[in-house]
């Protein structure tokens, strides 16, 4: 039974809230746009700060002439690495991996540059477009050296170096041999090989980044704004760059429009405008530009995969040999080499394989740094393992619904260890995988293949099932700990403020933390207010990432509120002549047991709480509470997503007929707020599938650094979406949550994959890599016809 059940079965909680599709608290003030971004601060006496950077994606600098732009009015000063560097720290990786080479990232360029967008100068004027102006005026003497661009050719002996100094190209390699993989194969029946490549995507957040800086020179402190997911991860990275104490550090992340973990990091940009702020004695804002965030915000993806496959005829899939080359980029961000540890870690999908070998190695090119993006490892794990098993029932001549379900565990067989070493929480991968089926329609799907394919067309279904693992926390795991934070407090009036270490940013947690804490403590939800995102506020926390924030934050709100029952019983008791055990709490009142006509709500306990004359001996004053979740496992959500596609002989392009995905994320608190997770993370892997790729030229010009170049789905290339769940509790949290906020993204990719493959088939067409665009799908047909 879990905590929802448990104290509903007690009386304690109404009920009313959560498990209702409700409209997001948060949206009115987003809708109207009354809400308030970085950039929307105003300080008196800001000064504005624009970046130099290069444009060269590998080169030594000769020179850097500034006279020109001093001559400018309006300029306050113009640094560079020669002023900046030796009084900062260097840009922290948290996720080093043993034996990994990479360069020391100074927050300016010293000598050389090595990616286009490098920041070589800062330049501070009193408006933006005297900053503006000033950064065409600087002027850098480039020497060009050669750039390294292909992860696969960087590895070969004559390549040239990305960083000189270093003697290689290699940033890191990672090994996980899992199970006895040479006897795995020695059982096969069969072993194919699949080469996969998920290329280089770039997360274009509406809002690109930008932060604000403001010294406080009479209390030596500083307040950072800054668009970000992890406030009190940077207000715990940041001092040591910038050399002042944590206690006299905060920071704000005010709306922040869009992360997609692009934002779950400490960058460059925001240790040198901190550190200008306190130089200078004034405020400081940047706001990055389209294009600066196209070159300079982090990059996802980008791995390419040898694959081993050993299978025996009967469909099973004994185990997997996998070398995985990640482009990491030039440079370690906070999480760049733990990313495609992830993707080895999930290899196994939801299969019961007997062994893995998964060998990563990290390699460092002339570009941006790749780190977390929407899914994070995890869509590159299950592309792999999707398209193998698509493949495996090709190779077999058996169907793509039964090759899976043989090799899925059983309900019954969880807690479940996989071959990687991890343990899934709960899972019932059959049951979602027949909700799909129904949803689809699955037996008229099939008949439709068959009647379009005798009238000639390219007509093709897709499967996806995918486990994920989500509500990082266990902080044996982790870098910085894993647990999460919250804090609810019955003010004087009897409302409620809830206090909360996660940084919603569009999930929607003002709205379900507040559902929460409403049926916990049996009141209305308009008399809550959800704060997050100061640390001033929310004095500790871990922040948004890896779907945890409801799982371990939510259960950090419920553990406070049960302190605050327990401390209130005793008032209540005190108040009604009776003892704390005798005190029943139901629907928002206290009452003595079997007595209801006597009640006690929140209103009068509160005011008696903090005025304080009728206390019980030893009882504090006051009604809050605080409390550190620390989660004994990650959660481990899945799903099925099925797509029926066809594809257009004379242009290549793909129509996506039908998506149906049934996703299991546990307990659902907000289905509203699952909905749209959903829809969105599908959404933006359906760009990943047929459009989206950074493009690079041979020299490390970056080709798609707009929007006119970068293609995303718009509206006409959205389907109709036909969603459905089922609902297996997590037993990692006392909620049973177990995280969706990127589940569409992990499962949707691999479904659309398989669906145009299928339809193109009958071409003889096995694979191809992603993204499917209408060029490559066109050029692949008249390919297999120039043959034929």
């Amino acid at each position: 039974m879990y905590l929802t059940e448990e104290l509903a079965a007690k009386g304690k909680v109404a009920r009313g809230y959560v498990g209702r599709a409700m409209k997001r608290v948060e949206d009115p003030r987003l809708i109207k746009g009354i809400a308030s971004y970085v950039d929307d601060l105003k300080i008196p006496g800001m000064l504005y700060a624009q970046f130099v950077r290069s444009p060269h994606a590998h080169a030594e600098i000769k020179s850097i002439l500034t006279d020109g732009a001093k001559v400018l009015p309006g300029l306050v000063g113009i640094f560079t690495g020669a002023d900046l560097n030796d009084k900062l720290g260097t840009i922290p990786c948290a996720s080093p991996i043993s034996g990994g080479r990479s360069p020391q990232h100074t927050v300016l360029a010293g000598k050389r540059v090595y990616f286009v967008g490098h920041p070589v100068a800062v330049v501070v004027a009193e408006t933006r477009a005297i900053a503006r102006d000033a950064v065409d005026l600087v002027d850098v003497d480039y020497e060009p050296l050669p750039a390294v661009m292909d992860p696969e050719k960087a590895l070969q002996e004559d390549s040239a170096l990305t960083h000189p100094e270093l003697g290689t190209n290699v940033a890191f390699i990672w090994k996980l041999p899992a199970g006895d993989v040479d006897a795995a194969f020695k059982e096969a029946d069969k072993v194919f090989k699949l080469r996969t490549v998920q290329p280089r995507v770039t997360p274009m957040a509406i809002e690109p980044r930008g932060c604000v800086a403001s010294w406080h020179a009479g209390e030596s402190s500083l307040t950072l704004w800054t668009s970000t997911q992890v406030p009190h991860l940077v207000r715990t990275l940041l001092p040591d760059l910038i050399r002042i104490p944590e206690n006299k550090l905060r920071i704000v992340t005010p709306e922040v429009g869009g992360g997609f973990g692009s934002k779950l990091n400490l960058y460059a940009e925001e240790v040198v405008i901190s550190h200008l702020a306190m130089r200078l004695e004034r405020p400081v804002k940047w706001i990055e530009g389209r294009r600066e965030n196209a070159a300079t915000t982090i990059h996802g993806r980008d791995q390419v995969a040898e694959s081993e496959i050993a299978i025996r005829n009967d469909g099973t899939v004994l185990a997997i040999r996998s070398k995985i080359i990640a482009d990491v980029g030039s440079y370690c961000q906070l999480l760049t080499p733990a990313i495609p540890t992830l993707t080895g870690l999930m290899l196994c999908g939801c299969y019961k394989l007997k062994a893995v070998l998964a060998e990563v190695t990290g390699v460092h090119t002339n570009k941006m740094s790749t780190d977390a993006y929407r899914g994070a490892g995890r869509p590159e794990a299950t592309y792999m393992i999707e398209r193998i098993m698509d493949l495996v029932a090709g190779e077999l001549g058996m169907d793509q619904v039964q090759v899976r379900l043989k090799n899925m565990p059983q309900p019954t067989e969880f807690p479940f260890n996989t071959a990687t070493g991890l343990t899934y929480d709960s899972g019932n991968y059959q049951a979602a995988l027949a909700k799909a089926q129904d949803l689809a329609e699955w037996p008229k799907l099939l008949q439709e293949r068959e009647t379009a394919r005798k009238e000639g067309r390219l007509f093709g279904i897709g499967l996806s099932t995918y486990v994920e693992i989500c509500a990082l926390g266990p902080s044996k795991i982790m870098a910085a700990g894993g647990w999460e934070w919250g804090c609810v407090r019955i003010e004087i009036s009897g409302k409620v403020t809830v206090i909360t270490g996660a940084t919603p940013h569009g999930q929607g947690q003002e709205t379900s933390f507040a559902q929460i804490a409403a049926d916990w403590l049996g009141i209305p939800m308009e008399d809550i207010v959800v704060l997050r995102g100061d640390t001033a506020t929310a004095h500790f926390g871990r922040d948004t990432y890896g779907s945890r924030a409801t799982a371990l934050g939510g259960t950090a709100i419920v553990m406070s509120i049960e302190k605050i029952i327990e401390k209130a019983k005793k008032l209540a008791a005190a108040l009604l002549n009776s003892k704390p055990e005798e005190i029943e709490f139901e629907n928002g009142k206290f009452f003595v047991k079997g007595k209801l006509e006597e009640t006690i709500e929140w209103g009068r306990l509160a005011s008696e709480a903090y005025i304080a004359k009728n206390l019980p001996p030893g009882l504090e004053p006051g009604l809050e509470a605080s409390s550190f979740f620390e989660p004994s496992n990650c959660t481990f959500p899945f799903g099925t997503h099925i797509v029926a596609v066809d594809v257009e002989r004379d242009t290549g392009h793909v129509n996506i007929l039908k998506y149906v995905a049934v996703d299991d994320c546990g307990k659902q608190v907000n289905p509203l707020l699952v909905e749209g997770q959903v829809q969105g993370g599908i959404t933006q892997s359906l760009g990943t599938a047929l459009m989206e790729r950074t493009v690079y030229d041979e020299s490390g010009q970056l080709l798609t650094g707009e929007f006119m170049d970068y293609a995303i789905p718009r509206a006409p290339d959205i389907p109709e979406y036909i969603l459905g769940s089922t609902e297996t509790p997590s037993p990692s949290n006392p909620l049973g949550v177990k995280g969706v906020g990127e589940a569409g993204t992990i499962g949707a990719t691999p479904a659309i994959a398989n669906a145009v493959i299928d339809a193109l088939s009958p071409l003889g067409i096995r694979h191809l890599d992603l993204p499917f665009t209408p060029e490559r799908v066109w050029r692949a047909m008249k390919e297999k016809e120039a043959r034929s």
